[in-house]
């Protein structure tokens, strides 16, 4: 009964908090299952109904071509989210093998790996998934990749931090002289051990990425149309601003909304991890 009064306290004192998690929640839940949100097809209008104003017929408005707005930014949502999920894998995958191994083997392969960290940190992160995804193409997976790439020097980092941390440990010198494999060390009391902060790095970068994905969307680089994405439902309504507001204004508002719960949540994270450390 202490621990649910507990987690009552401390949700009723985090207000900020709750609203963050429903709106997660809520984006999560549109993007896996949209029909939850709206039966209409966010690929076809009707001409006839083209750029109306937001209304109870129409939650968002429509668009030039008269589809629902709301309907294409609920369908949005998997595309984005999806794009965002991926990139955050590829970064946290490839940052963590990069810092694992520079960590745990140390010496001339611990300084030539963490140099290309710092040759990925030393560029602004939007030049290089531009060159990344120019190099690849245009589509959401290799949005996805190209800012995923961009993510990698901040988990090996951290990740290179933590096992440095990690492998001095009593518990990591008894399974050595133990006769344990260096792999087997490694896979089994390593890595678990220093995997924590990395994953909730990996939460507080989610926001990011969310702009990230949807800042290349805008600029053309994402899904072809008439497929909806965030970034290009924004770049959609530009020529519309005077006389359209809400096309541009309320996807716009989707994302801000979607990067501030997740960065609400992720310092809620960082700050229990770092109770949770000491």
């Amino acid at each position: 009964m202490s621990r649910r009064r507990a987690a009552a306290r401390f949700w009723v004192r985090r207000p900020g908090l709750v609203v963050a998690v429903a709106v997660l929640v809520v984006t999560l839940l549109a993007a896996f299952f949209p029909a939850l949100f709206t039966g209409r097809d966010p690929l076809s209008g009707v001409p006839a109904e083209r750029l109306q104003a937001p209304s109870l017929h129409h939650l968002f408005g429509t668009d030039q071509l008269g589809r629902d707005l709301f309907s294409r930014v609920v369908h949005g949502s998997a595309l984005s989210l999806k794009a965002t999920s991926l990139a955050v894998a590829v970064g946290l995958v490839a940052g963590s093998a990069l810092g694992l191994t520079a960590g745990y083997v140390g010496g001339l392969l611990d300084d030539a790996l963490m140099r290309i960290a710092d040759v990925l940190l030393a560029i602004p992160s939007l030049l290089l998934s531009l060159a990344v995804v120019t190099a690849l193409g245009f589509g959401t997976v290799k949005v996805a990749v190209a800012v995923g790439v961009t993510s990698v020097a901040g988990f090996a980092r951290i990740m290179r931090a933590e096992v440095l941390r990690v492998r001095e440990a009593t518990y990591v010198e008894a399974a050595r002289s133990s006769g344990s494999r260096p792999l087997s060390v490694l896979l089994r009391h390593v890595l678990p051990n220093a995997s924590g902060p990395v994953l909730v790095y990996a939460a507080v970068e989610f926001g990011t990425v969310v702009l990230a994905v949807s800042a290349l969307s805008f600029l053309g680089y994402g899904a072809e149309p008439p497929a909806p994405e965030w970034g290009s439902l924004v770049s959609g309504g530009r020529d519309y601003l005077a006389t359209a507001w809400w096309l541009t204004t309320l996807p716009g508002l989707t994302i801000a909304a979607t990067v501030l719960a997740a960065g609400r949540v992720s310092r809620a994270l960082d700050g229990e991890a770092k109770e949770a450390s000491r």
